[in-house]
């Protein structure tokens, strides 16, 4: 699945790190994604269930709260209320850049800080809570005898999943002051709750109060022996499915993904609106991607213009040496084609015609796989100059340009 990276700013500017995991073709919506109490963007129950549900459609934004992973902040000013405007301001990011998440999704305090923000993310229409407190005070046991120091001291470094965290006093001030049972109640949203009885870091009951506080539509669903943090990969792929499953019902239908999900004629490419240089290419039913390298100035996620042109003449190159051996029945079992492309200076090239400046260079390899005697590959590699597209490479090609307005198209 295509991915991008890139940050956007918080509510006081800082640089948040954040992840967008996209399906292949045009999303059928857009989802947010809180991952759990001192854990990143990248932690594998984020990772696996966002990726999951990327194959399924859905397009995922995951970030690194502030003080986490590569985002700007320190953790010790960091607290629930923090993460939630942290939240908002990823959700103001989607809506301004692509489209507002429609599914707000929470792993552990993840969960609980999606219920606090739900209320102010408009467009979002289902709420989906994984392992998460039905309290946000519930993460102070986490702090155990350093719990009254941090009361004492103001301060004090804690070690918590095997790193060191500075916890202040008005992070426990600021927990015990959430009142999330009165959101919960005032949701007015689609509610999934995700809950493994077993789960030794967040209890079951926090399941029990999530649910009995909210009203409906509201589904409960039991995640068997599954352990907190989702360790084995069968457990997040089963959240993802139950997820979209589920979600389908209450996601409002994109009507401008709908359109892109049409077949279109000829070829189409536009901008998506993710970095500088990504596009989104459209060829009758089949979606792509292009972009540029990060050293470009581009998030590497799709093929270059370059790498697409080499890829036409291989499939093509292919194709076409498959078609021939096909019709004379030559013993080809296996046809693999390298291509790379550059700038040479003409005068380096002996057969070229033009000779000064620079021209375009394009090695092919082919490498073919068969029981085939020596007459039979070079009658195959002069074949390979006959593809459809070597000829229009290497012929006078005329293309017009003209403005087509976009309330035309």
């Amino acid at each position: 699945m295509p991915a991008q990276r890139f940050d956007f700013p918080n509510q006081h500017g800082q640089r948040l790190a954040a992840l967008l995991d996209l399906p292949n073709e045009a999303p059928r919506a857009y989802a947010l994604f809180a991952h759990c109490f001192t854990c990143g963007k990248d932690v594998l129950a984020a990772s696996r269930i966002a990726q999951g549900l990327a194959r399924l459609g859905i397009a995922v934004l995951r970030f690194d709260f502030t003080g986490l992973g590569a985002s700007d902040g320190e953790f010790a000013n960091t607290n629930f209320s923090s993460n939630v405007a942290d939240l908002v301001a990823a959700a103001n990011h989607l809506r301004q850049t692509r489209a507002a998440p429609q599914l707000l999704i929470g792993h552990s305090l993840g969960g609980a800080a999606v219920l606090a923000a739900a209320a102010d993310v408009a467009e979002a229409r289902a709420v989906v809570t994984i392992g998460a407190p039905s309290d946000p005070s519930h993460v102070t046991h986490l702090l155990g005898d350093k719990l009254a120091d941090i009361k004492a001291q103001g301060e004090v470094e804690v070690l918590l999943a095997g790193r060191p965290f500075r916890v202040q006093r008005q992070f426990l001030e600021d927990v015990a002051e959430q009142k999330l049972s009165a959101r919960i109640a005032q949701l007015r949203k689609a509610l999934l709750v995700l809950h493994a009885p077993a789960d030794e870091t967040v209890g079951i009951e926090n399941a029990s109060v999530i649910f009995g506080a909210a009203r409906h539509p509201k589904s409960f669903v039991s995640l068997a022996d599954a352990d907190h943090l989702l360790r084995r990969p069968r457990d997040a792929a089963y959240v993802a499915g139950i997820i979209a499953a589920w979600a389908e019902r209450y996601l409002e239908p994109d009507t401008a993904a709908s359109a892109d999900r049409e077949p279109v004629a000829g070829v189409l490419v536009e901008e998506t609106g993710g970095g500088r240089f990504q596009q989104r290419i459209r060829a009758g039913k089949h979606h792509l991607q292009a972009d540029e390298p990060v050293a470009s100035g581009g998030l590497d996620s799709g093929l270059d213009p370059y790498s697409l042109l080499l890829s036409a003449l291989g499939a093509c190159t292919s194709m076409t040496l498959r078609l021939y051996a096909e019709r004379k029945k030559l013993p080809l079992e296996r046809v693999s084609v390298h291509l790379r492309h550059a700038k040479i200076h003409a005068t380096d090239c002996a057969e070229c015609e033009t000779k000064t400046g620079q021209l375009d260079r394009i090695d092919r390899e082919i490498v073919l796989r068969g029981n085939l005697d020596d007459t039979q590959r070079k009658r195959l590699l002069e074949i390979a100059d006959m593809c459809p597209v070597h000829r229009t490479l290497t012929s006078e090609i005329l293309i017009k340009t003209s403005e087509r307005r976009a309330d035309a198209s």
